[in-house]
């Protein structure tokens, strides 16, 4: 594999003064040129697909047919969100107009969304390309006007470098300005605290580790000029099974999650760590089904060799609590490096009086916790921390029932799925990824859907402006063509 040595504190200041410098003209730039980038770069990225791919298969072990669908997952995203940008929906324009007559007089006012500056954005270990250096985040900050420059992850640094090259061939075609996409490598932590703290730079994209994204967090707010951080730290995504739906479908759902606990070896934000039922015949034959299926799913190369090295030290630690049982095991024997589906169990009681049980195994395993009664669920609902998704398996009598316990889960996640699983991210508008703290370090905003564009942007409200000093998408005739709450009523109409 190639090498890239870190860059230093100065080349760093370097890149991110360039990025400065290129935010000057970028964020005056009309929605449709910053679409026509986005799409550029997709389309430079396609050509090039035999030739990354192989290198991103030798660099994180993960098998083409998954690549490949990540890698078209990233060129939609651009594409899409090139879309979004110039529909211009995200900027939430907002005109009320001069009522002179009225006593006191009204002003006229109308309100728009300015890019915040040059984005941070860090690769993610377990996407090599949906979350990385052309990944989601890079596309909103281009999409709100912003600059990026990306610290690309060690682990799959040379596929970060050909993404990276890809995106300025695409800027050169289109005479994008030199800065506006800087590329940075870097190791240890020096380099990440050198981007975030740096004066220039006016938020930052982030997924990965509690651990990562909580340092980011608290350098952020520790300059001078705090500025946000969007992380998205990770989430053991608990499952509740509710009675009826065990009764009907046991063996059904075990069978289910099986398959996504061990999807990629269970290296997803969204992989379901945690399942919650109540005692029970039921209980007890999807557990047995569950440890069936986990049995037979062979161990797998892990991403990279830090991944593989938490996921044994975190999965022996979990295992090794008192009165957590292990159920099953993959019965091939794994090698070095290689995560093993592991399934074990713990009671309520249990779990609501160890920590341990309530952090993240990141890989191919899932805790069921057993309660004695739907009063132990609801405690278990009610002591969950943030989570990026929650799960009911439920009929429509179980949820109306059980109606206490689907308002207590609501309250603690981002997405909450019914009669699903929680791995598969599906791109569109109506996708919340993101939840309370821990799961992400702001709520409010997701990370996939065009959505995520508001998170690199910010409200400015312009009062008694000349009309022909105004920008586009604020003017009385409307030139955009974009929808707008005109006098709180959303119309295309010009004024």
């Amino acid at each position: 594999m190639a090498s890239f040595k870190d860059l230093t504190k100065e080349e760093v200041n370097s890149i991110i003064e360039r990025s400065w410098k290129a935010f000057e003209a970028y964020r005056k730039y009309p929605l449709q040129k910053r679409a026509a980038f986005m799409r550029a770069i997709a389309a430079e990225l396609e050509k090039g697909a035999k030739e990354v791919l192989p290198v991103a298969m030798k660099e994180t072990h993960l098998p083409e047919p998954r690549l490949q669908t990540e890698f078209t997952r990233t060129l939609f995203q651009l594409n899409s969100y090139a879309e979004a940008c110039e529909q211009g929906s995200w900027l939430e324009a907002r005109i009320d107009t001069a009522m002179p007559d009225r006593n006191p007089s009204k002003p006229d006012i109308r309100k728009t969304m300015i890019p915040l500056g040059p984005v941070a954005v860090f690769g993610a270990s377990n996407f090599p390309f949906a979350y990385s250096t052309a990944g989601g985040d890079t596309a909103c900050a281009l999409a709100a006007g912003c600059p990026v420059v990306v610290k690309a992850h060690p682990a799959h640094a040379e596929t970060s470098e050909w993404v990276a090259n890809t995106v300025w061939k695409a800027a050169k075609q289109l005479d994008i300005p030199e800065g506006i996409f800087g590329h940075i490598h870097g190791a240890g932590f020096e380099t990440g605290k050198a981007l975030v703290t740096h004066p220039h730079i006016k938020a930052v994209g982030f997924t990965g580790s509690y651990a990562g994204g909580k340092a980011l967090f608290d350098w952020a707010n520790q300059r001078k000029d705090p500025i946000p951080v969007f992380a998205e730290m990770g989430s053991i995504n608990p499952v509740y099974l509710l009675p009826q739906k065990l009764r009907e479908a046991a063996a059904e759902t075990a069978k289910m999650y099986a398959a996504s606990i061990t999807l990629s070896m269970g290296q997803f934000c969204t992989n379901p760590g945690l399942i919650i039922g109540i005692e029970s015949a039921e209980l007890d034959r999807f557990i047995s089904v569950l440890g069936d299926e986990i049995k037979q799913v062979a161990p797998a190369h892990m991403l990279h060799t830090g991944i593989a090295k938490a996921f044994a030290a975190n999965r022996a630690k979990a295992l090794m609590q008192e009165q957590v049982t292990t159920v099953a095991v993959s019965v091939t024997p794994a090698k070095e490096e290689q995560g093993i589906p592991t399934i074990a169990s713990a009671s309520a009681k249990t779990f609501l009086n160890n920590p341990v049980l309530h952090q993240e195994v990141f890989g191919p395993y899932s805790l069921v916790i057993q309660c004695k009664n739907m009063e132990e669920m609801l405690q278990v609902a009610m002591d969950m921390e943030g989570q990026i998704t929650s799960t009911l398996m439920a009929t429509v009598n179980d949820m109306l029932r059980y109606e206490a316990l689907v308002d207590i889960v609501k309250q603690s996640c981002g997405r909450m799925i019914v009669n699903g699983v929680p791995t598969g991210v599906e791109v569109c508008l109506g996708m919340q990824h993101g939840g309370p703290f821990p799961a992400t370090t702001d709520a409010r905003f997701t990370s996939v859907g065009a959505d995520g564009i508001k998170r690199f942007a910010r409200p400015i409200s312009l009062q008694n402006w000349p009309d022909e000093l105004l920008p586009d998408e604020l003017k009385n005739n409307n030139p955009l063509m974009i929808w707008r709450t005109v006098n709180n009523k959303l119309t295309q109409e010009p004024l």
